[in-house]
């Protein structure tokens, strides 16, 4: 068969998902935002096609299949896209990051009679089938507690916790080996030592029907690598290590336990090692997608498991975002109105408008209220009690403090300030003198601005990088300075307007055509449109 697979994301696990598809002469295309990425990859790949462009790839009636390793955010964006221009799917863990957007997902590939495969890496472990085998048939007895733990070293992550990043395989396993049934009790908890709200160790419990229970935990700040599996038994117990030799890998223990007038006795016994032909989980993987998308028939990894899968890790992040309270997975909400990214926190009672997206390491507090369409960036703190209104723009590191009110459409820039204080001291409590911020709509304040508190900002007025606003502005007036000081005007668009500071006269934006007067001090637009 010509190679006809697209692989997007070529960085550092799709390298490694390149190197397989390769082997198995499915590789048409590498795509990576990142060109040195593509660079350097070497003769081997000379015949595959290097890309930016993922929609090179969509429109291509040469690819016939796509691989998605690009960041988990954009999983459900490029995996519709493939699916939408007909594709076939594999992407990596996790299927996406909201369940509602998972299932349209799932629909779309059953709509489209399209394979649509996740990559729980895991499960096509030959050791793991093995033992999944051995539960099946009843080789261990009944089923009693599965316990997981993933323990390394490194690589930190910084844009997803160590649940998210370490945890999905596991979840996949421990639910295919209970029957793929979801838990009726999900609690997690864990710790942010290294980066703030990215969570490095968590230990999540799960209890599931007939007293079944497993525990998973993940770090990525151990002294040492561990990736074993226990698999308990009412008759034996079965231990997948990962980090021993192959032939030692699967060890079974059987009669573990003696009875002696109704008391349990443990009993020392030797592994038996259980034999399992030996081969490479990905390499396993990547055949296994090739020849679904050849025979048509569903993964074993495929969209549903996807599905539960998520449905587990969303409950095991809201236990953990409360501290370790008991979460039902079944009974979560399928989806929120708005995307938070998972290293977000989202304390309850903030209300937050739809479409709104909240990115990396934000945090956003109780009694505050966001509007529709909103898209907070990076390390974005809203406090208390502040109000956004539609369509606000907060770029990276910026803090709107309690008193602070944004009417719709404002931007607030990278690094701009705000103060609630006139006259803040460490060692003095003035929680009382708040002072209220106004920022009328439209308004723009640019990056490393200060907004003092007490001022009002007029509608579609524009602060310059770096001014100090000290006092009242003037709708469409153009702020710059130290202290700020009015340099001229802008208008809606945010062209600059060639009129005095004060005056009579007229012009016209020359992007809208729309139509402005100058009345003394004062700035409006004449029709009223914007």
């Amino acid at each position: 068969m010509p190679a006809d697979l697209a692989l997007i994301g070529a960085g550092y696990w799709g390298k490694n998902l390149a190197r397989n598809f390769l082997k198995l002469g499915a590789l048409h295309s590498l795509c990576d935002a990142n060109a040195a990425t593509l660079a350097g990859y070497g003769a081997d790949y000379a015949a595959v096609r290097k890309t930016a462009a993922t929609a090179d790839l969509f429109q291509d009636p040469a690819v016939a299949k796509v691989a998605i390793a690009a960041p988990a955010v954009q999983h459900y964006a490029l995996a519709k896209a493939a699916l939408e221009a007909g594709k076939d799917v594999f992407v990596e863990k996790p299927l996406c990051l909201d369940l509602k957007e998972a299932r349209e997902l799932v629909a779309l590939a059953e709509a489209k009679k399209r394979i649509l495969m996740v990559g729980h890496l895991l499960q096509y472990h030959p050791c793991v089938r093995r033992l999944q085998e051995l539960v099946a048939q009843g080789g261990i007895g009944t089923l009693q507690y599965v316990s997981s733990t993933r323990l390394n070293l490194g690589k930190i992550r910084r844009e997803e916790n160590a649940l998210w990043s370490f945890a999905p395989h596991d979840i996949s396993v421990i639910l295919s080996l209970v029957g793929d049934t979801l838990p009726e009790q999900v609690r997690c908890s864990g710790e942010a030592y290294l980066s703030a709200g990215v969570h490095d160790t968590t230990m999540t419990v799960m209890r599931f029907p007939r007293k079944v229970r497993a525990h998973v935990h993940v770090s990525w700040l151990n002294p040492f690598k561990e990736q074993k599996l226990t698999v308990v038994g009412s008759s034996a117990m079965a231990v997948f290590d990962d980090t021993l030799p192959w032939a030692q890998k699967l060890a079974l223990f059987s009669r573990h336990l003696t009875w002696t007038e109704g008391q349990p006795i443990p009993a020392k016994v030797a592994a038996e090692h259980v034999a399992v032909p030996e081969s490479e989980p990905l390499a396993d993987e990547c055949a296994h997608f090739l020849e679904c998308c050849r025979s048509r028939k569903a993964p074993r990894t495929d969209g549903p498991e996807g599905i539960r899968v998520l449905t587990v890790l969303r409950a095991a992040q809201a236990s953990l975002d409360h501290d370790g309270e008991a979460m039902n997975a079944a009974e979560l909400p399928e989806s929120r109105d708005y995307f938070a990214h998972p290293t977000a926190v989202i304390d309850a009672g903030a209300r937050i408008g739809k479409g709104t997206k909240i990115w990396h390491f934000s945090h956003v507090m109780p009694d505050c209220e966001i509007g529709e369409g909103c898209n907070l960036g990076q390390n974005v703190v809203v406090s208390p009690r502040v109000k956004l209104g539609k369509n606000v723009k907060v770029q990276n590191n910026v803090s709107v403090y309690t008193g602070v009110i944004c009417e719709d459409n404002v931007f607030l820039g990278p690094s701009m300030v705000f103060t609630n204080v006139m006259n803040p001291r460490s060692e003095i409590v003035r929680k009382d003198e708040y002072k209220a911020t106004v920022v009328r709509k439209g308004a723009t304040i640019g990056a490393n601005a200060t907004i003092v508190c007490g001022t009002e900002l007029g509608e579609y007025c524009f602060i310059g990088a770096g001014a100090v606003v000290t006092k009242d502005v003037k709708p469409y007036a153009l702020m710059v300075g130290n202290p700020a000081r009015q340099t001229g005007w802008m208008s809606r668009q945010g062209e600059r307007l060639d009129l005095p500071l004060e005056g009579t006269a007229e012009v016209v934006c020359p992007r809208s055509q729309l139509r402005y007067r100058l009345a003394g001090s004062q700035l409006s637009a004449i029709d009223g449109r914007g």
